[in-house]
């Protein structure tokens, strides 16, 4: 029996270019399911990304805190901001990259990259850093990759 860790108190969710749609989705689904079980969740990306998820929940009810992408990094680099749980969706190289300066900077923390795309593979197999990885192909359909998700998280008897 695989013994899940524990509830994170801070969650930073680390969002690539909003190119698949899938994403938007599945941040929110994460960011909800961290929140209810009582995690703080910050949410950091570029100002396009962030913009779609202010649009889509104007009251933030599902995402209460953004931020840029590159002001949360130099506050992790000013030891100003830290995380118990970091996620980083990728579907590019970029997304890759900052994955890896996640891992770099918050060494001890656990780190999950969600790996998706037309053909996650060859992403993934570029990842060469100590992470847990969630592989799917998923582009406009979150389904399969939200069952992956779940699993990872613990959340799979949840119906949310």
């Amino acid at each position: 029996m695989t013994t899940l860790p524990a509830q994170p108190k801070k969650a930073l969710i680390v969002l690539g270019c909003p190119e698949a749609p899938a994403q938007q989705a599945l941040a929110f689904h994460v960011a909800h399911n961290l929140k209810t079980r009582g995690t703080d969740v910050l949410i950091a990306g570029n100002p396009s990304v962030l913009n779609l998820l202010k649009v889509s929940d104007p009251q933030r009810h599902y995402i209460a805190d953004t931020m840029v992408l590159e002001k949360c990094i130099a506050e992790v680099v000013e030891q100003k901001r830290d995380c118990d749980l970091c996620v980083v969706f990728a579907h590019n190289d970029a997304a890759i990259a900052y994955a890896a300066t996640m891992r770099h900077l918050l060494p001890e923390r656990r780190l999950v990259v969600i790996v998706f795309g037309k053909d996650p593979g060859p992403l993934a197999a570029e990842i060469n850093f100590p992470c847990e990885k969630i592989v799917t192909k998923a582009v406009h359909n979150p389904m399969q990759l939200k069952a992956k998700i779940n699993e990872v998280f613990g959340w799979a008897v949840s119906r949310t």
